[in-house]
């Protein structure tokens, strides 16, 4: 299966008394997605499904990820990609999936770089997964622990 970790883009400050959850993509930060995801696009990325963290960022990156993409199906949204989620909540949400050959998952940090660690066997990787950066992980397994291995990364300064 062809793992797609996509942080969500650059979103409006935080307001006091705002929501966290509730913060919105920036026009910058869609404009930014849309290269990278362009890129995607060209290079043959398909997900056959597309999860997103419940909060309003990752699930407007989802939707900028779904329309590049051309994907026609629903973004589901789940907890389990929340930014103080565990890898191993996504790793069964990936897993629940195991059916599908690619999918792609919009979230936040610190999740995104600790779930590609975790992913690739290597917890104490650090990985700088900068806003609207999108990773492929390739896993074969769907034991208890992924053994997937780094395709690639793609960032909006190389896109």
């Amino acid at each position: 299966m062809e793992i797609y970790l996509l942080r969500h883009g650059i979103a409006e400050e935080g307001r006091a008394g705002g929501r966290d959850s509730d913060r919105a993509l920036t026009a910058e930060g869609r404009e930014k997605l849309r290269r990278v995801l362009k890129r995607a696009h060209d290079a043959g990325v398909r997900p056959g499904v597309i999860l997103a963290s419940p909060y309003r960022r990752a699930v407007e990156t989802a939707q900028v990820a779904a329309d590049t993409l051309e994907y026609r199906g629903e973004i589901v949204k789940t907890q389990a990609l929340v930014p103080d989620a565990s890898p191993q909540n996504a790793w069964d949400e990936i897993c629940s999936r195991r059916t599908e050959d690619a999918i792609l998952l919009a979230s936040h940090e610190p999740l995104m770089s600790s779930l590609a660690a975790f992913l690739l066997s290597s917890p104490a990787l650090q990985l700088d997964m900068k806003k609207g950066a999108l990773a492929r992980i390739d896993c074969d397994h769907f034991g208890p622990a992924p053994h997937g291995l780094l395709k690639w990364m793609l960032t909006a300064a190389l896109s």
